[in-house]
């Protein structure tokens, strides 16, 4: 259910408001000058599920390496984890390097600019397609992100918790779409939802549609959009083991390419169950161990949170001779230069814990 609107918000007053307020962004055209679609892609691309804050260093730092589709099209996937690391959904990265290559493949390297068509690129959804469609191209499309959700269910007092309410809040964003410049439209409603209307403490008084909006009309504006109970996130517990060499190298993997954090570099560790217990005997903590060693326990536990459930990982250290050789399926890096490797975050957590501990581990048996 959604409050009926009075009087409908007034898209020329948004755009009048986006174009004294709009935000400079590294991926963003300036006013009067066209879009980069590949531009544009990236950054949405890099934008599902994180931050333009966490995002924009990332940005740039892939711009630098791939300055064009092409380019990162014919970049080894192993480049494209690399750069990747620490932004998470790995999935993203493989499924960006897949889009890379059929842009290059079958479009010659030119962005498709209807929405279809973007939807039938590897890791483009619904939300993309638009994005793309009507920022790189000026095409009409309804664009709803977080933002854009917060804005239309603050507007029309939408009382349907989401996800459930994600098509109604899309119907009600269609019904504002203005005649034309859609582009600026998609990114004036993002920017009103980042700026003005946030989460907390929204600035209603600064807000070109505080007339019409039903939620500051009764002063009920943080309380939209209304969120259904969230899942018991269930915890899963394993044991991590840092095997550090004489002459400063580290052994990892590579996990394999589907799964969760497929294709990336990690510690070896045993499975992750909730079954796992952190508190059995050391013998049985070393069971899914690499190789054989004389194993020391690092204090504490290495956390990491995932979408669907949380990792507790007891961390293992040991300190083997030079010329030990890495068992099937793992390799020796430099421990200097783990930081180029494509290690998603829960793994440099566990980096971190035991790169202390590991300095005063006992020889290999």
């Amino acid at each position: 259910m959604a409050a009926a609107a009075e009087t409908l918000p007034d898209p020329a007053a948004l755009l009048a408001w986006y174009d004294r307020n709009r935000r400079t962004l590294p991926w963003r055209a300036s006013a009067g000058e066209a879009a980069d679609p590949y531009r544009v892609w990236l950054s949405e691309i890099m934008l599902q599920q994180t931050t333009v804050k966490a995002a924009g260093p990332y940005f740039l730092r892939f711009l630098k390496s791939f300055p064009d589709v092409a380019k990162l099209a014919a970049a080894p996937l192993e480049d494209v984890l690399k750069l990747w690391a620490g932004l998470g959904y790995y999935s993203r990265a493989r499924n960006l390097h897949a889009c890379a290559k059929a842009v290059a493949e079958r479009y010659r390297g030119r962005f498709p600019e209807s929405e279809g068509e973007l939807l039938s690129l590897p890791g483009i959804g619904a939300y993309t397609a638009a994005a793309i469609s009507a920022i790189a191209f000026g095409r009409k499309a309804t664009v709803v992100d977080g933002n854009v959700e917060r804005v239309v269910s603050r507007l029309f007092a939408v009382e349907a918790p989401t996800p459930g309410a994600k098509p109604l809040i899309r119907r009600l964003a269609a019904s504002l779409s203005p005649p034309g410049r859609w582009g600026d439209f998609a990114q004036a409603m993002m920017d009103l939802g980042a700026t003005i209307c946030t989460p907390r403490r929204p600035a209603c008084a600064l807000c070109p549609w505080s007339g019409p909006c039903a939620a500051r009309k009764a002063g009920t504006q943080e309380l939209y959009p209304r969120k259904a109970p969230k899942a018991v996130r269930p915890t899963r517990r394993g044991v991590a083991f840092w095997v550090e060499r004489e002459d400063g190298m580290a052994l990892v993997r590579t996990r394999p390419e589907k799964g969760l954090l497929g294709g990336m570099t990690e510690i070896p560790t045993g499975r992750w169950a909730e079954d796992v217990d952190l508190d059995a005997t050391p013998a049985a903590l070393e069971a899914e161990a690499p190789l054989a060693a004389r194993w020391s326990r690092a204090s504490g536990l290495a956390t990491h949170v995932f979408t669907h459930f949380a990792l507790e990982l007891a961390v293992l250290t040991t300190r083997v001779p030079a010329a030990t050789a890495a068992p099937d399926g793992a390799r020796w890096v430099p421990i200097a230069t783990l930081d180029g490797e494509a290690i998603p975050s829960a793994f440099r957590k566990v980096v971190i814990h035991a790169i202390g501990a590991a300095r005063s581990a006992p020889q290999a048996r």
